[in-house]
C-alpha cells in the first residue's frame, strides 16, 4: 500500500486515517501503540511484543503503531506523553493499557486474544470498553451500573454490577509444569471471565497466613512449604452469565480436593486432569462467598465490589493528614514510629526531614503563641530536624489523632498509656513529641506548609532519549508528577553554554556542552507537591556508581553510564528551578519555597533566547552569591 511504512514485520504502521481504518478491519485482536510524532512509538516494548508473537504464533494476533497527530479518530490522544496501548477486536475497543508495563501488557494480550477467539468461534458480544480518560460525560454515565476496580498494576477494569466473584489459584506444581496458560484457556472456555490476574511467589509467612484456617490439620506445614516453593497464578473470576454463582461454578470446575476422588467422580475436573495428589492438586478455590471476600482482600486489597456510586463515596472518605516527629525523638525512634504508622493502614505518601528556622516554627505554630507552653515548644523545635510525613487512609485525621492520644502528656500517660505520645515521650520534657492535624482543613494548610506544590525542570539527556525515554516518562507518571510543558529539541551551543554558564571555569565545561549538543534532549516542567526534592530523589546521585550503591532503584542507578552521561537532569533548588524554566521556556511562573516563601519573576518579558540567557545568567550569579550549598552544587553541575 502506497505510503505505508513498516520498520519491521512485527507492527503495521498507520500514519493517516485510511491506514487506521485498515488496521481496525483486521480480523482478530490488534494491539495498537498510539504515539505522538515528536516522541515516536514505544521502543521499550518491541522486544516483549516480538517474544509474545513468537511464543503464541497466532494468526489472529496483530500489532500496530498509530500516529495520533495525523489520524482524525485519535485526536483526543494528542499531547499525551504516556505510552498508551489500545486493544481492538472486530474494530471495537476492548481494553486499554497505559504505560510500558511489561507484565500487565503480556497478561492483557493473552487474556484478550482468548476472549476474541471465543467471540469468533462461538459468537456472542465483545465486552466493549470506553477509555475513561478521554470519554465524555454521556459515555461515563452509561457505565454507572458497573463496578470499578483498580488492579495492583494501576489499570482500571470495569465489570458488570450483577456479578459474583471468587479467587482462583493455579498452584506452584501446575505452574512449574508449564500448565498455567492451558488451565487459563480452560477457565475461559468454561465461561469464566478473568477480572484480575497476578503471578507471585508467596513467602512461607504469607502462605501460613492465607491458610491459617487449616492450621490444625496435619498437612498444614507441608502445605505452607509447598505454596511458597514457587510462583503461583492468582486470579479473580466471575461468570459471564450474570446470574451464576461464581464460587460454586468454580468449585464444580476444579473438582474434589483429593486427587483420586476427583479422578473417580469428576474425571473432567481440573484437579483430575492436572493434580497428582491431594497436596499437589494444581488449583485452589474459595469455599464460599465469605472466604472469597477474605481471599480477595488478601491478594487484591484495592479490588472494589461496590457500585460506582459507593466506590466514589468511599474514595471521598480517603483523607490526608500531616504527622510531625519532633526533634526530641526524631532520630532515635522514628523507624519504630513509622512502623506503627504502616501497621495501622496508613500510606506514607510524602516524607521529608527539615530543620525549621525560629521564624518558620513560629509561623507554623502561630495558633499556639498565646499558650503558656509556647516558649518551651519553640525551644523544643530548635533542637534539631523534624520528620514531616503525609499520611493517607480512610478518615486519616481521626485515626492519627486516636493513635497519638491526648496532647497533654500527663493526661496521655494516665488515660491512654499505650498511645504514641505516652510511649515516645522524652524524660524531663513536659511536651509531647508528635504532632497531628486537628481537622481536614488544618491538614490541608499544614501539608501545604511542608510540601507546597512546586514546579521543577527535568531534562532527559541525549544519552537516554533513544533508549530510555519511555521508561523515564513512565517513572515520572508513576511518581505522580504532572508534565506541565514539554519540548524535544537539539540544544544549540549557545543555549547549552548559557544553561551551564555558572560552570564556565570548571574543567569539564567544554565536555559537558559538547555532550548536551550531541543529540536531542527532552525538556519538561514537572509539577507536584515538593517537586524539586521528589524529582531529585527519583534521579538519585549524580555519580551512577554512588546511585547504584545507595539508591539502586533510582533512574541514574538503572540507566546512567557515567557522571557525564547520567541520563537525567533536575533543578537543585526552587530558585534554580525558577531560573532554568525561565531560561528554557521563557515563562513567568510563581514558586513557593519548601516552607512557604513566595518567589515570583519580576521580569515578565517572554523574549528571545538571548534575552532569556541574559536573565538566566544574572539570576544564576545572584543565586551563587547568596549561597547554593555544596550539597546542591554537585547536582547543578551536571
Amino acid at each position: 500500500m502506497a505510503g505505508k511504512k513498516k520498520e519491521t514485520t512485527l507492527q503495521t504502521s498507520a500514519t493517516n486515517q485510511e491506514q487506521w481504518e485498515e488496521v481496525l478491519a483486521t480480523k482478530g485482536l490488534t494491539v495498537v501503540d498510539v504515539y505522538q510524532h515528536w516522541c515516536g512509538p514505544c521502543r521499550a516494548v518491541i522486544s516483549l511484543l516480538r517474544k509474545i508473537n513468537n511464543e503464541l504464533g497466532d494468526d489472529l494476533l496483530h500489532f500496530a503503531t498509530a500516529e495520533a497527530d495525523s489520524i482524525d479518530a485519535l485526536e483526543k490522544y494528542r499531547g499525551k506523553c504516556e505510552p498508551t496501548f489500545l486493544f481492538y477486536g472486530g474494530g471495537e475497543l476492548v481494553a486499554v493499557v497505559r504505560g510500558a508495563n511489561a507484565p500487565l501488557l503480556q497478561r492483557m494480550i493473552v487474556d484478550q486474544l482468548a476472549k476474541e477467539k471465543l467471540v469468533l468461534e462461538h459468537g456472542g458480544q465483545r465486552q466493549v470498553v470506553v477509555d475513561n480518560d478521554l470519554a465524555g460525560d454521556e459515555k461515563i454515565e452509561e457505565q454507572r451500573a458497573y463496578y470499578h476496580h483498580h488492579s495492583e498494576d494501576g489499570e482500571s477494569l470495569i465489570v458488570p454490577a450483577s456479578k459474583s466473584y471468587t479467587v482462583a489459584i493455579i498452584k506452584p506444581d501446575a505452574v512449574a509444569h508449564g500448565k498455567a496458560n492451558e488451565i487459563i484457556m480452560k477457565i475461559q472456555d468454561a465461561g469464566f471471565e478473568i477480572l484480575a490476574q497476578d503471578e507471585r511467589t508467596l513467602t512461607e509467612a504469607q502462605a501460613r497466613e492465607f491458610y491459617q484456617h487449616k492450621g490444625a490439620e496435619d498437612c498444614f506445614e507441608d502445605l505452607a512449604q509447598f505454596m511458597s516453593s514457587g510462583p503461583s497464578h492468582i486470579l479473580v473470576l466471575s461468570q459471564l452469565e450474570d446470574s451464576c454463582d461464581a464460587v460454586q461454578a468454580w468449585l464444580r470446575l476444579i473438582g474434589p480436593a483429593n486427587n483420586e476422588e476427583a479422578k473417580r467422580e469428576k474425571p473432567d475436573s481440573l484437579r483430575a486432569q492436572y493434580g497428582t495428589r491431594t497436596l499437589f492438586n494444581a488449583v485452589h478455590g474459595s469455599e464460599d462467598r465469605d472466604q472469597a471476600g477474605r481471599e480477595l482482600a488478601f491478594f487484591f486489597p484495592d479490588f472494589s465490589t461496590a457500585p460506582r456510586a459507593a466506590r466514589d463515596a468511599e474514595e471521598e472518605r480517603v483523607e490526608r493528614t500531616l504527622a510531625l516527629i519532633r526533634p526530641g525523638v526524631a532520630r532515635e525512634n522514628r523507624d519504630e514510629i513509622v512502623a506503627h504508622i504502616n501497621k495501622s493502614g496508613f500510606i506514607v505518601s510524602l516524607q521529608r526531614e527539615v530543620m525549621l528556622t525560629e521564624e518558620q516554627a513560629r509561623e507554623f505554630y502561630a495558633h499556639c503563641n498565646e499558650e503558656d507552653s509556647f516558649p518551651a515548644l519553640m525551644q523544643s523545635m530548635a533542637r534539631g530536624s523534624v520528620l514531616a510525613l503525609v499520611l493517607s487512609r480512610e478518615d486519616a485525621v481521626q485515626h492519627w489523632k486516636n493513635m497519638l492520644g491526648p496532647a497533654d502528656l500527663k493526661r496521655a500517660k494516665e488515660e491512654d498509656p499505650e498511645c504514641l505520645r505516652a510511649r515516645f515521650c522524652v524524660d524531663g520534657d513536659p511536651l509531647n513529641q508528635l504532632h497531628g492535624s486537628q481537622s481536614t482543613e488544618e491538614a490541608s494548610r499544614e501539608i501545604s506548609f511542608f510540601f507546597p506544590v512546586q514546579q521543577t525542570l527535568a531534562v532527559i539527556k541525549p544519552d537516554a532519549v533513544d533508549q530510555h525515554k519511555d521508561e523515564i516518562l513512565e517513572e515520572i507518571h508513576n511518581r505522580g508528577f504532572s508534565i506541565k510543558q514539554t519540548e524535544e529539541k537539539l540544544l544549540s551551543r549557545e543555549m547549552a553554554e548559557g544553561f551551564y554558564k555558572q560552570h564556565r571555569e570548571r574543567p569539564f565545561f567544554s565536555q559537558l556542552v559538547e555532550f548536551m549538543c550531541s543529540g536531542r534532549s527532552v525538556l519538561m516542567v514537572l509539577e507536584k507537591e515538593n517537586a524539586v526534592e521528589e524529582w531529585r530523589a527519583a534521579m538519585g546521585p549524580t555519580d551512577p556508581e554512588l546511585a547504584k550503591a545507595e539508591f539502586p532503584d533510582s533512574l541514574r542507578a538503572r540507566l546512567a553510564s557515567d557522571v557525564l552521561r547520567n541520563s537525567v537532569h533536575g533543578s537543585s533548588s526552587q530558585t534554580h528551578a525558577q531560573d532554568e524554566i525561565q531560561f528554557i521556556f521563557g515563562e513567568q511562573m510563581e514558586l513557593t519555597d519548601t516552607l512557604g516563601t513566595s518567589y515570583a519573576d519580576e521580569d515578565t518579558n517572554e523574549a528571545t533566547p538571548d534575552k532569556r540567557q541574559q536573565q538566566y545568567e544574572g539570576d544564576a550569579q545572584e543565586s551563587n552569591r547568596h549561597g547554593p550549598t555544596t550539597e546542591v552544587k554537585e547536582e547543578s553541575e551536571l
